[in-house]
C-alpha cells in the first residue's frame, strides 16, 4: 500500500470514529445526568475567593463497622494514643482533633506536573466518621480546592496519612507553592501510619499496602475496586468527556482508603503505646515490635516480646533469627546464663545462625568458664559449618593453650 492509499485509509478510519462519537453525543444529549456530578456523587459546587470547585460529604454512622473496628470505637481512643508511634510528635490530642488525609493524583511520580485532583479528609465526630472530598473539575479549579482545604484543616492538630510523609504532603506543598499559596501543614503534627504498620507486619505479610492490611487485619474484602494505577487515566478521560459517572469508582476508592486508615489507627498505635500488653497473636508481629523496642534502647521490653514471639506461630527462619536476637540482648543485659541457653538451642539444629551460636558458646566457655576443651569443641563444630579466618585463629589459640601441660602446685 503506497502513501496515498495509507492516507485515504486513515481518513476513512477518522470519519468512522467521528460518526461514532457524533451518534453518542446525540444520544447523550437526551441523558444530561451523564454529566451531572451531583447526580452521581452527591455534593455541590463551592465558591471561594480563589474560584470554584466541587465538594462531596458522606458519613459512616456510629453504629456501623468497617471490618473488625466499629465506627463508635474511634471516638473513645485515648488522647495519648499517637504519642509513642509518632516519637512524641503527636503529644496529647483527642481523636476529634485528628484528620485522615489521602489524595488521588494525575500521576505517581510526583513533581511539579502532578496534580492532586481529589483530596479526601476524614474526621471523627459525635455523629460518626465524616469524610469531605475536595475535587477539581478542571485544572483551573486547583486554587479554590487548595484554599478550601486549608480552611478545613485549620480545625485539626494532627494529620494522619499512609505514606503521606513521602508522597501526599510533599505533593500538596508543591501544589500550594505553584499556586503562590502557603501550605497549611507546618502547624500539624504528622503521623504516617505506614512506618508503624511496617514494623508490626512486614515480617508477617508479603505486602503492607493499605488494601492488603484492610483485608488481612480488618477482614474487609473490596469488590470492584479501581486499581490505583488506573485512576489518572480515568480522570484524564473525565477531563476529555466530562462524563461524571466515570468518577464514581475514584471517589469510592478514596473514601474506603481513608476509612481503612482511620480504623487501622485504632489498632496500630496501641502496640507502641503499651508493648507488653499488645494484643498480638502472631510471632512475626511481636518480633517486629520487639525490634523497634531494641532500636529504641528498651532491651528488657524487647527480650520480653521476643520470648512471647517464639511461643507463637512463626516461620522457622524467623524463629531462629528471634532466638539469635534473644541471645544477643541477654548478653548485653549481662544475663549470660540466658544467653547461653538461647545459643545452645540454636546450636542444636541446622539453621542460619548455628555457626554464630557455636562461636558465641566457644567464647563463653573460654573466657567465662575457663573450659578450654569445651570451647575447642564448640569452635571445631562451628568450623565444620563456616570455615572463617577468625574461627581458625581461635582453634589455633585454644589448641596451643591446651598443649601446655598444667603443673601441680608444690606442697
Amino acid at each position: 500500500m503506497n502513501l496515498q492509499e495509507q492516507l485515504a485509509e486513515l481518513r476513512r478510519r477518522i470519519q468512522r470514529i467521528e460518526r461514532k462519537y457524533a451518534a453518542q453525543a446525540k444520544a447523550d444529549s437526551r441523558r444530561p445526568e451523564r454529566y451531572d456530578l451531583s447526580h452521581w456523587l452527591g455534593g455541590h459546587e463551592v465558591e471561594t475567593p480563589a474560584g470554584k470547585h466541587f465538594e462531596v460529604e458522606r458519613i459512616w454512622e456510629r453504629h456501623r463497622r468497617h471490618g473488625s473496628v466499629g465506627i463508635a470505637d474511634l471516638e473513645s481512643l485515648p488522647a495519648d494514643l499517637l504519642d509513642a508511634v509518632s516519637g512524641g510528635e503527636a503529644g496529647q490530642s483527642p481523636p476529634q482533633r485528628w484528620c485522615f488525609l489521602d489524595t488521588e493524583t494525575t500521576g505517581l511520580a510526583g513533581g511539579t506536573g502532578t496534580y492532586a485532583f481529589l483530596v479526601g479528609v476524614g474526621s471523627v465526630t459525635p455523629e460518626g466518621f465524616r469524610l469531605k472530598q475536595f475535587f477539581m473539575r478542571d485544572y483551573g479549579e486547583e486554587p479554590s480546592l487548595l484554599a478550601a482545604l486549608s480552611d478545613h484543616l485549620a480545625q485539626f492538630d494532627v494529620l494522619i496519612t499512609y505514606n503521606g510523609k513521602i508522597y501526599d504532603q510533599p505533593l500538596l506543598e508543591t501544589r500550594y507553592r505553584m499556586c503562590r499559596a502557603r501550605p497549611p501543614f507546618s502547624r500539624l503534627a504528622h503521623v504516617d501510619l505506614l512506618y508503624g504498620a511496617r514494623r508490626l507486619w512486614k515480617l508477617r505479610f508479603e505486602s503492607c499496602r493499605l488494601v492488603e492490611l484492610e483485608n488481612q487485619i480488618l477482614g474487609v474484602e473490596r469488590e470492584g475496586d479501581l486499581p490505583g494505577e488506573m485512576i489518572p487515566l480515568v480522570y484524564f478521560d473525565y477531563l476529555r468527556t466530562k462524563e461524571a459517572f466515570k468518577l464514581t469508582p475514584i471517589f469510592h476508592h478514596n473514601a474506603i482508603d481513608i476509612l481503612t486508615l482511620a480504623c487501622l489507627t485504632a489498632i496500630v498505635p496501641w502496640a507502641f503505646r503499651s508493648p507488653a500488653e499488645a494484643p498480638l497473636e502472631h510471632g512475626a508481629e511481636l518480633t517486629g515490635l520487639g525490634r523497634w523496642l531494641a532500636r529504641a534502647g528498651k532491651l528488657e521490653d524487647a527480650v520480653t516480646l521476643f520470648r512471647r514471639a517464639i511461643e507463637k506461630p512463626m516461620p522457622d527462619e524467623l524463629l531462629f533469627r528471634t532466638l539469635w536476637d534473644i541471645a544477643q540482648l541477654e548478653k548485653k543485659l549481662g544475663r549470660h546464663g540466658a544467653a547461653v541457653e538461647a545459643c545452645t538451642n540454636l546450636a542444636a539444629s541446622p539453621n542460619p545462625f548455628r555457626a554464630a551460636a557455636l562461636e558465641e558458646l566457644a567464647k563463653h566457655y573460654e573466657h567465662r568458664e575457663r573450659n578450654l576443651s569445651l570451647a575447642l569443641d564448640m569452635t571445631l563444630a562451628a568450623l565444620a559449618i563456616s570455615d572463617t579466618a577468625e574461627l581458625r585463629r581461635r582453634r589455633q589459640r585454644l589448641e596451643k593453650r591446651l598443649a601446655v601441660p598444667r603443673t601441680k602446685p608444690l606442697l
